[in-house]
């Protein structure tokens, strides 16, 4: 945090998404400007897109460490820090990026088991996207036995686990390395929900489309602890004020209408779109998926987190976001 000349207190904010996307200008800027007004000009918000900052996948940590006064990541980016958030990425649980983040962000609030994940940063909101599924180049997805030895990009651990149940290769990597892995043919294809098949321009490669909803990906937008508690308490409740389930909703939506616009992107007859609405319900999908589903619970039950109960009230508060 540096002080600008204006006499303002600056708050660097890293972020992984491009400065021209919807979410860049829609969510992170609106939230800078909101807190700019607020303060009288008391604070600024200097946000830094595209990895400028940061890394993607080192981005929490250097809010932490006070690189960055803000950060907006993927909790799967720093693997194995956030289990049992990852659980609401598993499927069935959301069906829409506005759902996502009204379960993210309640869960958050009710769970405190999930929120001492965050301990050691100062949490503003937390967000998903909409569905991710499976995008290729060359090959149309319609069973699982298609993604046999396909290297396929997966966002974080969990999907990556998802994947291999279903036998395709999972490749980690954070979103906007996807494109020149997928040109220059280190990867067949990539996970993603239309939203960021739009922002990362993966629709000018991936042609195949298996619309199974396999994934939601959770992000949080939070705040290096020391920077908040040496504000004043003026400019702590601006903050406060900008905390909560009005940016997730907000965030959501913005995803939303990005998920909508990436498809529409790609109905054209050069795009071909296979619908498997139900996976976990679906004689090939299903199988594979509930084994993976359970094997993840189970693995953190057996490190002691209590993923059983947080799923079931995942689920109980994915019910109650959808209903409004």
């Amino acid at each position: 945090m540096a002080g600008a000349a204006s006499g303002a207190t600056t708050l660097r904010f890293a972020h992984f998404w491009p400065a021209g996307s919807a979410i860049n200008e829609q969510v992170f800027q609106k939230w800078a400007d909101t807190i700019e007004a607020e303060s009288d000009g008391e604070l600024s918000v200097q946000i830094f897109p595209s990895q400028t900052l940061s890394k993607a996948d080192k981005s929490y940590n250097a809010t932490v460490n006070g690189l960055a006064d803000i950060t907006a990541t993927a909790q799967g980016y720093t693997a194995r820090r956030f289990p049992l958030t990852q659980i609401i990425e598993l499927p069935g649980l959301s069906e829409s990026a506005v759902q996502g983040s009204c379960l993210a962000q309640t869960l958050f609030e009710k769970n405190d088991a999930l929120a001492n994940e965050y301990r050691d940063s100062h949490v503003l909101f937390m967000f998903t996207t909409g569905q991710g599924f499976i995008n290729t180049r060359e090959t149309q997805i319609r069973k699982p036995e298609d993604l046999a030895g396909l290297r396929i990009r997966r966002p974080t651990a969990v999907v990556g686990e998802m994947l291999s149940s279903l036998g395709a290769q999972s490749v980690g990597m954070p979103a906007p390395q996807a494109y020149t892995a997928m040109q220059r043919g280190v990867i067949d294809g990539t996970t993603l929900p239309w939203e960021g098949m739009k922002t990362f321009r993966i629709n000018e490669l991936s042609n195949h489309h298996t619309e199974m909803p396999l994934y939601t990906l959770t992000f949080v937008t939070t705040m290096n602890k020391q920077t908040y508690e040496r504000l004043p308490d003026n400019l702590k409740q601006v903050i406060d004020d900008n905390t909560g389930m009005k940016w997730a909703r907000k965030a959501g939506e913005v995803f939303a209408a990005e998920d909508a616009a990436g498809r529409e992107q790609a109905e054209g007859p050069e795009h071909e779109i296979v619908e498997i609405p139900d996976p976990l319900n679906d004689p090939d999908w299903g199988p594979p998926l509930k084994k993976a589903t359970q094997g993840y619970l189970d693995e953190l039950e057996s490190r002691g987190r209590p993923s059983q109960q947080v799923y079931k009230q995942a689920r109980q508060i994915a019910q109650q976001c959808a209903e409004g």
